[in-house]
């Protein structure tokens, strides 16, 4: 048979590439616009695309794990096959992708959450929230409820100490609730774990991110920005920080303590060991630890929060965008901002005295609590209204002022290029020595490599692809530069 010459190897790529855009024509993703930059732009604009491509992160690495997790308690001997699975994921799966794919999964989690706020936060201060974006504005709201839920469910799954604590806080916040919270618990938590871990899978793994497809098809615009270079860079931050903070594990032992889970042991809120639930629950966590009424601290509290959410484009109809000429509105997210941050540290908080009972040193002083969040709104009003008086006498003297020019010269573009170069150098030396007893200086690269080859895969293919997305901005820079 001939060889093809590569003209008529062209033209079968072209007839295929025209064949599959011919079919997808009549599939919703044509209906899309997307755009993709030639210089760089701002990823604040599309932190909400970035969220997305973690959430379909989460559910690529999920769908592996599921491979090999057992949704049971009994049949595994004296501890539970929940908890069992996850140890032959982190430790039998050959080549160490097991543990990589759980702690590319934990981290991508977290970050999910954390782009979502941010997500929400750009789009409050930029005004487009408003002016027909209502429904965009009330999905998203949605959809971050629905992100705190899912991220909840997860690290549930692993039924250890942290897992228990979560647990025991969201079936006595179900109980709490006036009327109904017999019943609710009963709905939601089953009689016992055996029957929660069956409802908590299937919610995590089907329900929850079925109706979040559903809502992405109503909340995500026309118009998407795809950004190679950041979802590059965002990728490879995330397995990175897998590398350097991986899924946290506790081994199986022998102890109620350790594993209030093992055979004939229950979790108990009274243990001596203390445990602080995930960064984004532990302001619901502070609520409940001031000993107030459960279902009002924990349910109707957090409520008001999201409804008020909820209500703000309904509420500012005004047809400016600009956080500046939003001074009201400004000062109210900012304060939303450092009440989240307050309650979030208070929820860590546990009291040093270690004389004092367990519940004791869980408990959140009502009066400091209550007192710090209206001392800070207090102050977040003031230092807005100050600062946007400031901000504006300057903008008045900036525009008499000359036009800045370039950030970075030709020449330093190359020297920051070459500098990406040799840091890729690095790692991989780095990594020869890590697999073959080579020793280096602390710090966090001395935390990876010490971790073993799937530390140093994880790093450093997040590395690759952290410096890919700043060495393709680069490029597009030095292009845009006027000599």
């Amino acid at each position: 048979m001939a060889q093809q010459t590569v003209p008529e190897r062209r033209n079968i790529f072209s007839k295929l590439y025209h064949w599959i855009v011919d079919g997808l024509e009549r599939t919703v993703f044509m209906g899309i616009q997307y755009t993709f930059p030639k210089r760089f732009v701002s990823p604040l604009g599309y932190l909400g695309m970035l969220t997305g491509f973690t959430f379909l992160t989460l559910g690529i690495t999920g769908g592996f794990l599921m491979l090999y997790y057992q949704p049971t308690l009994t049949g595994c001997g004296s501890i539970t096959c929940a908890f069992e699975s996850i140890d032959r994921i982190n430790n039998s799966i050959p080549g160490g992708y097991g543990w990589m794919l759980r702690s590319i999964h934990y981290t991508a989690s977290n970050a999910m959450v954390l782009l979502a706020i941010l997500h929400m936060y750009y789009q409050y201060f930029s005004g487009r929230f408003k002016i027909k974006n209502e429904i965009l504005w009330v999905t998203g709201i949605i959809l971050g409820i629905i992100t705190g839920l899912e991220a909840y469910s997860g690290y549930d799954l692993i039924f250890n100490q942290r897992a228990g604590l979560a647990i025991e806080i969201g079936s006595s916040l179900a109980n709490a609730s006036p009327v109904i919270g017999g019943g609710l618990r009963i709905a939601l938590f089953g009689s016992g774990f055996t029957d929660f871990i069956l409802r908590l899978y299937s919610v995590h793994v089907f329900i929850l991110p079925m109706i979040m497809i559903i809502l992405v098809f109503i909340h995500f615009p026309r118009y998407l920005v795809f950004d190679l270079p950041v979802v590059s860079s965002v990728m490879g931050g995330i397995l990175m920080l897998g590398a350097i903070f991986p899924a946290p594990y506790v081994p199986p032992a022998s102890s109620c303590i350790a594993n209030p889970f093992l055979a004939g042991c229950q979790y108990n809120p009274g243990n001596p060991t203390l445990t602080i639930p995930e960064w984004y629950l532990t302001g619901i966590y502070a609520l409940l630890r001031t000993e107030f009424d459960k279902f009002v601290m924990g349910g109707i509290m957090p409520a008001l929060l999201f409804l008020m959410a909820i209500v703000i484009p309904f509420i500012d109809t005004s047809k400016k965008l600009n956080w500046r000429d939003r001074p009201f509105f400004t000062a109210l997210g900012i304060t939303s901002i450092a009440q989240i941050l307050i309650t979030t540290a208070w929820g860590f908080y546990i009291n040093p005295n270690t004389s004092l009972p367990t519940l004791q040193r869980l408990l959140v002083p009502p009066d400091l609590y209550f007192g710090s969040m209206i001392g800070v709104t207090i102050m977040s009003f003031g230092f807005t209204y100050a600062a946007l008086w400031y901000i504006k006498s300057r903008e008045r003297v900036r525009k008499a002022a000359a036009p800045l020019g370039p950030i970075l010269s030709q020449k330093w573009v190359y020297v920051v290029f070459l500098v990406l170069i040799l840091s890729q150098v690095t790692l991989m030396g780095l990594a020869l020595l890590s697999i073959y007893g080579g020793t280096f200086g602390a710090g966090t690269l001395q935390v990876v490599f010490q971790g073993g080859l799937r530390n140093v895969t994880l790093f450093d293919t997040g590395a690759l692809l952290v410096t890919f997305g700043i060495i393709v901005h680069l490029y597009r820079y030095s292009q845009s530069l006027p000599f």
